[in-house]
């Protein structure tokens, strides 16, 4: 049900309901006279205290998807489906609903904390505003309550009113942490939060968001390119490509024994850890994805596949049923195509 106030949301909001429920979500942007689609009929849901891993090659909409469920797009961008959280839809929701719902209801980590954060404005400070202008905090008690959160994320009092320059590139996404934090947000969308890390910043920076969603029930979209990060700290794995989910599920599950060539693919990119033959030669995957101005019939990963069948270039491709839990937009999910070569 779409909704425009508060009020009206937590009316209709039962236990049953997901805190996030995207439906048939569509994303084109305008090249000259035409309409370029990014993403196409994505669709999920998530609960409070769920992590849903997001996987797929550049360019395949993962960045572009996450950012249309806040509508932080710039104007040139064409919105449309649903995206409810708790019960409200984002995307017809007055201005004013939408400003509330942002940091107060979900918060982004942006890629590239450097390029996120404003690097002529003191790191405390940028921490405080929102707590000022969301939550209505006095500045004095949302100073004190930035400088614990830069604390519980490992940045030390004597270190809070530096610029961002002066931080290293662990420091800094350890702030964009901070300051996702800061409203109390039941949502926490992660854009790429490890890129560029060492290791050891990497564990630690994903060590606090499993504290998080277990003590605090946040849900969180984690979007990365690592596959065997998302197995490890993402409940559920969405694949995406050419801006659809091809393949979804529990996590573990879709990387041990993927539905789809696709994800099939990328899990045999990554060497594996004890198999000196994986290290020395991993798998590849020929071609490219194909790009979003490019439109086809049948699947868009046919022309790459390796298991391709003769009906992948004409019939539509949705997910379908792949197992308890589990959706595969391949024929081969399907009974009567399995076995086929």
């Amino acid at each position: 049900m779409t909704t425009s106030t508060a009020d009206a949301a937590d009316s209709t909001t039962t236990e049953d309901t997901p805190l996030l429920d995207v439906r048939d979500l569509h994303v084109t942007y305008r090249l000259g006279e035409r309409e370029v689609p990014a993403v196409r009929g994505v669709g999920f849901s998530l609960a409070a205290g769920d992590t849903l891993g997001v996987a797929g090659e550049s360019g395949c909409g993962k960045s572009t998807m996450a950012l249309s469920l806040l509508r932080l797009q710039d104007r040139g961008a064409k919105v449309d489906g649903e995206v409810l959280f708790r019960g409200e839809n984002l995307l017809t929701t007055r201005w004013v609903r939408l400003r509330a719902v942002r940091w107060a209801g979900a918060s982004v980590v942006f890629q590239g904390a450097m390029s996120a954060l404003n690097p002529v404005r003191r790191v405390l400070d940028q921490v405080v505003e929102p707590m000022v202008v969301h939550d209505g905090i006095r500045p004095k008690a949302a100073e004190r309550r930035a400088i614990e959160l830069l604390d519980s994320v490992g940045i030390p009092a004597r270190r809070v009113r530096g610029y961002p320059h002066e931080f290293s590139g662990g420091q800094r996404q350890r702030v964009m942490i901070a300051m996702a934090l800061a409203c109390r947000p039941e949502l926490i969308i992660a854009d790429e939060p490890t890129t560029a890390l060492d290791v050891m910043v990497q564990a630690q920076i994903l060590q606090l968001l499993a504290d998080l969603v277990r003590e605090s029930r946040i849900a969180v979209i984690m979007i990365t390119h690592d596959l065997s990060l998302l197995a490890h700290t993402c409940d559920r794995l969405a694949v995406m490509y050419a801006g659809r989910i091809v393949e979804l599920g529990p996590a573990k599950q879709v990387l041990r024994n993927p539905e789809h060539p696709y994800t099939r693919a990328l899990s045999r990119a990554f060497p594996t850890i004890g198999d000196p033959a994986s290290r020395r030669a991993p798998a590849g995957l020929r071609g490219d994805p194909p790009r979003p101005s490019d439109t086809r019939t049948g699947c868009d990963f046919a022309a790459r596949c390796p298991e391709v069948l003769p009906a992948c270039h004409t019939e539509d491709m949705r997910l379908w049923p792949a197992g308890p839990g589990r959706t595969a937009a391949c024929l081969k999910a399907l009974p009567e195509h399995r076995g086929e070569q």
